[in-house]
């Protein structure tokens, strides 16, 4: 959520793969929420969603009412809903990937969907947050500017627009190598009057079949990553 200002020697040259020793590239993809982003840009700021991809996989953060995981994966630059803008390396990391899912589970239990805030908690903090963790890095500054903005003036915001949540609630199932995770199911008070327009830019679609979620890990198995 900010205005692009990096250079196109950012761009990274596509997707987190993976080579020997278990290295593998820390992507970030970028996608814009709205296609006024391509007028706004030229005045400093835009709005704009993003994900993780390493592993091959693309990991995000959305809103649901509930307190559980908001942490999801989707095939990389397919997040539903969004339109993907670029993609921009971040580094590279030399982890299994049994050792990153049980990262990214322990991170989720920090990720709650029903903590997901537009200004102070949104899907560009959650990346930020994971590539600070793995590479050391921060994602670049115009990627969420317009939340940074926003606390400042949060005041001046409509409520719609400070907090609000998806009605979806994640049902877990277990994969083929015994790990947990899930996809998104309609909960009962979906049908409220109440589900604004701008909900669609604080969460994947709800029911899309591509959308899985992360079962998060007890805070009890806290890991930290690998040197890189």
């Amino acid at each position: 959520m900010g205005a692009e200002t990096s250079s196109n020697s950012e761009n990274g040259g596509g997707g987190g793969g993976t080579t020997a020793n278990n290295e593998t590239q820390v992507v970030l993809n970028v996608y814009d929420l709205t296609p006024l982003n391509k007028y706004t840009v030229w005045f400093g700021f835009g709005i704009f969603h993003s994900g993780i991809e390493v592993h091959g996989m693309e990991y995000g953060f959305g809103a649901h009412d509930f307190p559980i995981s908001g942490v999801f994966e989707v095939e990389p630059k397919t997040c539903p809903g969004f339109s993907f803008k670029r993609s921009i390396s971040l580094g590279h990391i030399n982890m299994p990937p049994s050792e990153f899912r049980t990262f990214v589970e322990t991170m989720a239990s920090e990720y709650h969907g029903n903590t997901y805030h537009l200004i102070s908690k949104n899907c560009n903090h959650f990346t930020d947050d994971i590539a600070w963790r793995l590479t050391g890095k921060h994602i670049p500054g115009w990627v969420n500017r317009l939340a940074r903005l926003g606390a400042l003036c949060s005041c001046l915001l409509p409520e719609s627009l400070q907090v609000t949540t998806v009605k979806q609630l994640p049902e877990y199932h277990t994969e083929e190598d015994g790990t947990e995770s899930s996809s998104t199911a309609t909960h009962e008070s979906a049908a409220e009057s109440d589900e604004d327009q701008d909900k669609g830019l604080l969460s994947p679609s709800a029911g899309n079949s591509d959308v899985t979620f992360i079962k998060e890990r007890s805070k009890g198995d806290i890991i930290l990553p690998s040197g890189n």
